[in-house]
């Protein structure tokens, strides 16, 4: 194996095993930032010796094993290390079955209790969520920070704090149980939505999807709604992600390039997660006495599954969908994709004339689908120069290649449509 596809193999398994190693490290050392260091120093080992001596044949318990001598050889040149050995010598794991004697079911899976962990009352919630994409996902500290529309050095401090305060605080590993689960659910819930995000829209790098990011997201989804049958939000929040991942295998061609919903091939879109996404939304709307943010989401989704053709979506019941939604969680995101759809309802100039109004929101200042969003509403409108610049701002902002791509040759065909024809 060639040295180029060795490292492309050690990034797969990276992304794979990197959170079960690091959850694996602190239900030992209950250290976050070394559990983080040492599994780290893991890789880089790798990246050191793999391409000479060959991928193990176990890639993930090698990298556990050296993550694991990293941490124990940190632990003892610390001062305090002889005690924190001893305490560890000790100690024993976290009983599972006394975490969640109040609960229905039981749970094995040391990521999940690792996002828990990450969502610790202790933290602000912004950290919590910046924290897990961080742990769990792999995510750098840009993809974080662009997830939230938040500079990078603003999302840095919110890591480097929140791995403090876990550890000095010797934040339980474990999902918990009683009346501490419910004020912890739902930053558990963003975080899920957000790891699923970055899987379907890639924020960065060269691949428009990461897949394996929303087969995680989708089965922690599926692992809360059994954990809590009687949560509408967790109903709703599976019901969202299947929907969304019935797609995906329509959303780029065979050399990964994007494909446009009203472009793709819904013959692609796999049925039977439209059939079980459609099934939990209704599990969500009978448990619900009102509509949260995951079930609004989830029936705009649902107008999508269910249309055979882009003709037969019904556009004017996703506008009063977004209306709701953002009468009860204002976002200028949510204003963006509403004004999308009313521009599918009444026309090109209605819809620029909502966006027109979000390019004074901070939040959006460097969101490259504000513009691109102005610039196909000015292409519809004849404008064409104006599009052209807006979509070369966009892609100038985009920082994923994929879209950068699609961007620049929007901008070049409306460049080319002011051409005189020869």
């Amino acid at each position: 194996m060639s040295g180029s596809a060795t490292h492309r193999a050690i990034e797969s398994v990276w992304r794979i095993e990197a959170p079960r190693i690091i959850a694996a490290i602190i239900r030992t050392t209950r250290n976050v930032s070394l559990a983080e260091e040492a599994t780290q120093e893991a890789l880089v080992e790798a990246l050191q010796q793999w391409p000479t001596g060959g991928i193990p044949d176990n890639p993930g318990a090698w990298l556990l094993t050296t993550a694991r001598r990293r941490a124990i050889d940190a632990v003892r040149r610390d001062r305090t290390g002889r005690r924190v050995l001893e305490d560890i010598a000790r100690s024993k794991a976290p009983d599972a079955e006394d975490a969640l004697r109040h609960l229905d079911g039981y749970i094995e899976d040391d990521v999940l209790r690792l996002i828990f962990m990450s969502c610790h009352p202790s933290l602000p919630a912004d950290a919590r969520a910046a924290l897990t994409l961080r742990l769990v996902c792999g995510l750098t500290t840009a993809e974080v920070a662009r997830a939230y529309l938040t500079q990078e050095t603003t999302i840095a401090q919110r890591i480097v704090r929140a791995k403090r305060t876990l550890t000095e605080s010797n934040a339980p590993f474990e999902v918990p149980s009683g009346p501490e689960l419910p004020p912890r659910l739902a930053s558990v819930l963003e975080v899920i939505y957000l790891v699923f995000n970055e899987g379907y829209a890639a924020t960065g790098g060269n691949d428009w999807t990461r897949p394996a990011l929303c087969e995680e997201a989708t089965r922690l989804a599926r692992m809360l709604t059994a954990l809590l049958p009687a949560e509408p939000d967790t109903h709703a929040l599976s019901a969202l992600l299947e929907l969304q991942a019935s797609r995906l295998p329509a959303r780029t061609d065979v050399t990964g390039a994007p494909i446009l919903l009203l472009d793709q091939d819904r013959n692609k879109w796999d049925q039977l997660l439209i059939r079980r996404g459609l099934a939990s939304l209704e599990v969500a709307q009978r448990l619900a006495s009102e509509p949260g943010t995951y079930t609004l989401q989830t029936q705009i989704a649902a107008c999508h599954a269910r249309a055979r053709t882009p003709a037969d979506t019904d556009w004017r019941e996703i506008v009063r969908t977004y209306a709701q939604l953002h009468a009860i969680s204002p976002s200028p995101v949510i204003a963006l994709n509403m004004a999308v759809a009313v521009g599918m309802t009444d026309g090109p100039a209605a819809g620029l004339a909502l966006a027109d109004k979000l390019q004074a929101a901070p939040s959006l200042a460097n969101y490259h689908l504000l513009p691109s969003v102005r610039a196909e509403f000015l292409r519809q409108l004849g404008r064409t120069t104006e599009a052209c610049t807006e979509f070369e701002r966009a892609a100038s902002l985009a920082s994923n290649l994929r879209d950068r791509e699609i961007l620049t040759q929007r901008a070049a065909n409306c460049a080319a449509s002011q051409r005189p024809k020869p």
